[in-house]
């Protein structure tokens, strides 16, 4: 059995046995198998776990849903229904041969919340994931957005611009992407180090890494292209629900002087919490202050 199907199969018997031992009751078969489709028929696969009040999770560009494990695991024991979908291309969603740009990848978030019929919903991203929930706050409206949380924002306008000199030249973008097509599993490897701190066990890494190497190449390049090419900084004047970004000091893939911070100052009134010496992959790295952090942050 492939190792996805052992942790829905593990998670499935998890709810069973919580509701034959007088736990948390198993969730509706019509909710968590409720197929969710893009407007353009994208079929979008998405992971339902605990009772509560809704919190939906936008990944890391090039990671699936599987990357919130242990805030799911958290906050589901925090009285909270965490929802973490796979973007297109990733993960257990459809691959789509087009569909990566900002502007549909918000429109998928609106997807999944519309599929579930979710009247009110906290989100929590990560990386690529705070630009499209960002994109979606001010495509879609905050009406039913109670909470925003980032993680390590990538954005929010990555090119370099008269008006951005936060940017970085196109041609440093085109070169990434090359090696990408010319070989994505090295890139990875050789970029491993620097998403971790020496702490975090080989197991940890390992994990993140194979999950990295699912992603195809080209869904890869595409996404990434989207979000290079998007500028959601009008976005963010729009959002006027209590937001909290959290930031290591130590990221080498979305800089917080050049990412976090102006997030942060795009965003009226969010608060901005940066932690010493903490990498990209601040949810595994710094789990425990990273669920605590969001667990008062939601119910604040």
């Amino acid at each position: 059995m492939h190792r996805r199907d052992l942790l829905l199969s593990g998670l499935a018997a998890g709810t069973v046995a919580a509701a034959a031992s007088g736990g948390r009751p198993a969730l509706a078969a019509s909710r968590r198998h409720q197929p969710l489709v893009a407007n353009d028929g994208t079929r979008l696969f998405h992971r339902d776990w605990g009772e509560g009040p809704a919190v939906v999770f936008a990944a890391s560009w090039a990671l699936s849903s599987e990357m919130w494990a242990y805030q799911v695991a958290h906050l589901s024991d925090a009285g909270f229904r965490c929802i973490a979908f796979d973007r297109r291309g990733h993960g257990r969603s459809d691959v789509p041969a087009g569909g990566y740009d900002i502007d549909t990848l918000a429109d998928d978030i609106g997807a999944v919340v519309d599929g579930l019929g979710l009247k009110q919903f906290d989100l929590v991203t990560h990386s690529m994931g705070g630009s499209e929930a960002a994109r979606y706050l001010g495509r879609h409206g905050t009406g039913r957005v109670r909470r925003l949380a980032m993680l390590a924002p990538a954005g929010p306008c990555l090119i370099q611009t008269a008006d951005n000199a936060f940017g970085a030249p196109r041609a440093y973008f085109d070169a990434r992407m090359a090696e990408w097509k010319a070989d994505f599993p090295k890139w990875i490897r050789d970029n491993q180090a620097p998403f971790f701190t020496p702490q975090t066990s080989q197991p940890m890494q390992e994990w993140l890494v194979v999950e990295m190497l699912t992603t195809p190449a080209p869904v890869a390049v595409a996404s990434f292209r989207g979000l290079i090419e998007a500028d959601v900084r009008p976005d963010l004047a729009k959002i006027d629900r209590p937001t909290l970004i959290l930031h290591g000091d130590k990221d080498a893939s979305a800089v917080l002087e050049i990412t976090g911070r102006r997030f942060a100052a795009g965003i009226p009134g969010a608060e901005l919490k940066v932690y010493p010496g903490a990498p990209h992959g601040l949810f595994v790295t710094h789990m425990e202050q990273v669920n605590r952090d969001l667990e008062a942050f939601l119910k604040a």
